[in-house]
């Protein structure tokens, strides 16, 4: 064989003549372990500090990162901390609430550079991020030098084929976190709890983006390092940070927190705890009674045989939209909520406690006494009400302990 023989070849299947497979097998792995990176170690370790990781895994994905991204823990750092400290407003580096789904999906990348290079972002929010001598004189020095070292080594490895098997790796992280997690993340999906932002869980089962699937869940309880809180739920990254601590290569410094029960008793300083704590799954517990009172309503209405009345349209508007949160309602939807209103009176019970119980932790001018008592008074209104899903939750809420 000649040497342009031999060169062909090369350029033809590289030095592993892989098949068809064995690329397609290699891509999956390589960018699944990017995803861990970005998950693992930017996000939840590095981001929100909600684990340490051990020398070991740290710097793998330090170096894993600079070949098959080119991102600076420091930018990255900075700007998603931006995202939460300023989330869906005009200062959000990436919301697409105020710049459009549209733009998050076609340009999410130019935005998170544009402000990773803003000196006061990297000043302000990217403290604590690594500073030794091979993140100053490698990784952030030389970003974009590790890429181009994972083009080589592809080409090397697959011949011309490696290119592609390259850009794919290279859109990976832009396409599903910047474009879907930044955007769809924020647009459309499920929510588990009205969270204070936009955010939604796109998927239950977090497979694919390392558990960024659970985006909700995840902006709700920022500091955790688990995503998935329900039990249909499925976050593949803590499956990894679990056996990184089983390595001794991790430990967990902060998981969503879970509402604890014990016997009924009155209301004191210690249910008040209880309640602000878990105030996010404490309201998606009363926003679940207000869906059940909907439903006896439309129960009441279908065996008076009217589903086509304009009570039945105003229930079934209130069932999809009384757990939201008022400024997430659509207006098409608040007169038909205020017709529900004045149809029930129960439900309309239900709803002015509901913002009742909300200045438990809303109000801040007021001692911790004064909340108690606040509390105590609510639960007897609630028990006395003779609504049965008030009076269960109130039951349930003096049976909370931190």
């Amino acid at each position: 064989m000649t040497i342009g023989d031999g060169l062909v070849a090369w350029l033809s299947n590289g030095l592993l003549d892989a098949s068809a497979w064995q690329m397609v097998a290699y891509t999956l792995v390589v960018t699944h372990f990017t995803i861990l990176g970005v998950t693992i170690f930017l996000h939840r370790a590095q981001a929100h500090r909600a684990l340490d990781l051990g020398p070991i895994p740290a710097h793998f994905f330090r170096f894993w990162l600079w070949l098959t991204t080119g991102m600076v823990t420091k930018e990255f750092v900075a700007v998603h901390r931006k995202h939460h400290a300023k989330c869906e407003t005009e200062e959000d580096p990436h919301s697409p609430q105020t710049r459009g789904l549209k733009a998050l999906l076609l340009t999410g990348v130019e935005l998170y550079r544009a402000e990773a290079k803003n000196p006061e972002t990297l000043k302000k929010y990217g403290l604590g991020t690594p500073d030794d001598w091979i993140e100053r004189n490698l990784y952030t020095r030389y970003s974009w030098q590790g890429v181009g070292l994972m083009l080589i080594i592809n080409l090397t490895l697959f011949g011309a084929i490696g290119a592609t098997i390259w850009a794919i790796q290279m859109a990976w992280i832009p396409v599903w976190a910047t474009g879907v997690i930044n955007g769809i993340g924020h647009f459309w999906g499920y929510r588990n709890f009205e969270a204070p932002d936009a955010s939604t869980n796109v998927s239950p089962w977090g497979i694919l983006i390392g558990g960024e699937e659970l985006h909700n869940n995840h902006h709700t309880y920022p500091t955790s390092a688990k995503f998935s809180v329900k039990p249909f739920e499925f976050d593949i990254g803590w499956g990894y940070i679990r056996a990184f601590e089983m390595l001794g290569w991790a430990k967990v410094r902060k998981t969503a927190p879970k509402l604890r029960q014990g016997d009924i008793k009155p209301a004191d300083k210690q249910t008040l705890e209880a309640i602000i704590a878990n105030r996010y799954e404490v309201m998606a517990s009363y926003g679940r009674g207000l869906k059940a009172a909907c439903g006896e309503e439309l129960d009441k209405l279908k065996a008076q045989g009217k589903q086509h009345s304009a009570q039945w349209a105003q229930f079934k508007a209130a069932k999809a939209w009384l757990h939201r949160d008022a400024d997430r309602i659509p207006d098409e939807a608040l007169s038909q909520i205020a017709g529900a209103r004045a149809a029930s009176p129960a439900l309309d019970k239900l709803l002015t406690m509901r913002e009742e119980l909300r200045q438990l932790w809303t109000r801040t001018n007021v001692s911790a006494e004064q909340l108690v008592s606040d509390l105590q008074a609510w639960c007897r209104r609630a028990e006395e009400s003779g609504i049965a899903e008030l009076r269960a939750f109130s039951m349930n809420l003096r049976m909370a302990r931190v």
